[in-house]
């Protein structure tokens, strides 16, 4: 299933390329990042960390539902759009 992803993260966006068309394949939020991982492999450094936990600073949002992280297992659908940002963080 294809959902389309928004990014509001300017070196995924380079990264990606043309981050206004991407689509990307899964069920869920976390098999939509891993989606995005396998095609663009050093997009895993971006979101997550040696773990495989979201860094802190990257939101993923359904839908721009909530200002809370959606959660990895969270089902989407193909009417849903997902949204990555990435917080400044700084001094």
């Amino acid at each position: 299933m294809s959902v389309r992803l928004r990014l509001f993260y300017p070196a995924l966006e380079r990264l990606i390329g043309r981050p206004d068309d991407v689509l990307v394949e899964g069920t869920t939020v976390g098999e939509c990042l891993e989606d995005v991982v396998r095609r663009f492999p050093d997009a895993r450094g971006l979101l997550f960390d040696t773990r495989g936990v979201l860094l802190k600073p990257v939101y993923v949002f359904v839908n721009a539902e909530s200002m809370f992280k959606a959660e990895l297992t969270k089902p989407l659908s193909e009417r849903d759009e997902l949204i990555v940002a990435v917080l400044a963080t700084g001094g």
